[in-house]
């Protein structure tokens, strides 16, 4: 490594990520992009099913997989088999993290569970991520995203009101929420053991992380019974005008007045401060109680204007407003490419650059980095033989045979 650069903040750490999918394997990405060595443990037929999911690469596995699966070594692995289980004990002696996402008990029936690592390694730290936990009555039910959506309260909100519930954005974020709460949590755990030599297992539920992001419906309903319903694209309860409004070229802003103030500036950016007085819709109570009407005044005038021109004199007056952006429009944003949100990437064996979302948060002296895209299957498997367990070339090809790699 050059000298004049620092090492990233988690070089060291070594990470198992023998999780599918997005959940905990999203864990391990984040861990990954500030330095840490993560070894993708997959079985040797067909690996994670990210590999899959979405538009295929002339690789033969996916722009998903590619993106999602940046700075990890692959190595293949049939944890049902002794041999299997016994190299995955020994990596798991030399690493600090693992992140699973089976179902509740699966690693126990394979002799592979939190008792069972922890006497291997007592420092270590374990993800483990599953629809409703490890314990209490659901805990055996499968689960995913979009179920974790709709137990833990986001779905129901989502769409317009009295419509069907709609999905919340990508069937999948739930599954980044909960790698999101995953990574902090291992974060933590590494702290401690940093102070205390002991390792703890992290236990991150889907539907857990879905209903910790519902703003105030668990006081609100617990006081006063309140229950919310689907306001479709404005937040109706609390401030207006604060939704989504089409503009005169067929596209979108999104306009949030959520004081007094706000709602004076809007009013300058349509020409008429009146209606910023105390006797029309100047003090938000007011407001709500004329929701409909407000609303309708907003809607008219982004619907004469083009969405450039509505932002133009929502910029002027320090109005909070924005387009509503496809992925063309981030492509074109000028904010995305000064903060260099979008990394392009050569992809391995297609010939292709692969443009992929930039790591966050942003550290000042060790921001994060991409060293490489998602690997093609078993493509470190003989290199992390090797390297960590010192076994020779007979070993491994012993190990090809028997297809425990």
């Amino acid at each position: 490594m050059d000298a004049a650069i620092p090492p990233l903040p988690l070089a060291g750490i070594r990470v198992i990520d023998m999780a599918t999918v997005i959940a905990a394997p999203f864990c391990a990405t984040l861990l990954g992009e500030f330095g840490a060595d993560v070894l993708k443990v997959e079985h040797p037929d067909g690996g994670d099913a990210l590999r899959r999911f979405g538009t295929p690469s002339q690789r033969g596995d996916t722009l998903t997989w590619l993106s999602e699966s940046r700075n990890k070594r692959s190595l293949t692995l049939d944890l049902r088999q002794k041999e299997g289980a016994e190299i995955f004990k020994g990596l798991v002696a030399q690493s600090d993290v693992v992140c699973e996402n089976f179902r509740t008990g699966t690693l126990e029936k394979w002799g592979l569970g939190w008792e069972v690592l922890k006497r291997i390694n007592p420092k270590l730290v374990m993800l483990r991520v599953t629809g409703y936990g490890q314990t209490g009555p659901y805990k055996d039910r499968p689960g995913f995203a979009r179920v974790a959506h709709a137990v833990g309260g986001i779905a129901y909100l989502a769409g317009m009101p009295k419509g069907t519930p709609m999905t919340p954005g990508s069937t999948t974020l739930g599954d980044y929420m909960t790698g999101l709460y995953g990574c902090l949590g291992v974060l933590m755990a590494l702290r401690h053991r940093d102070h205390t030599g002991e390792g703890q297992y992290v236990d991150a539920a889907l539907y857990e992380s879905v209903f910790r992001c519902t703003e105030e419906l668990a006081p609100a309903f617990g006081m006063y019974g309140v229950v919310r319903e689907r306001a479709g694209s404005s937040h109706n309860d609390f401030a207006v005008p604060h939704g989504h409004f089409s503009t005169k070229d067929g596209k979108w802003v999104a306009i949030s007045c959520a004081t007094d103030l706000l709602f004076a500036r809007l009013a300058r950016a349509m020409g008429r401060p009146e209606l910023a007085s105390s006797s029309t819709y100047g003090e938000q109570q007011t407001r709500l109680a004329h929701r409909h009407d407000v609303n309708e005044i907003v809607r008219d005038w982004c619907g004469a204007l083009t969405r450039e021109d509505v932002l133009e004199r929502c910029y002027a007056t320090d109005t909070p407003a924005g387009p509503l952006n496809n992925i063309a429009d981030i492509f074109g944003d000028r904010q995305f490419h000064a903060r260099r949100n979008l990394v392009a990437m050569d992809a391995p064996d297609t010939g292709e650059q692969v443009i992929v979302p930039a790591p966050v948060p942003r550290l000042s002296e060790t921001p994060g980095s991409i060293r490489s895209l998602g690997p093609k299957l078993g493509e470190h498997s003989s290199e992390v033989l090797r390297e960590l367990l010192g076994l020779d070339k007979a070993q491994i090809a012993a190990l090809r045979v028997k297809r425990v790699i």
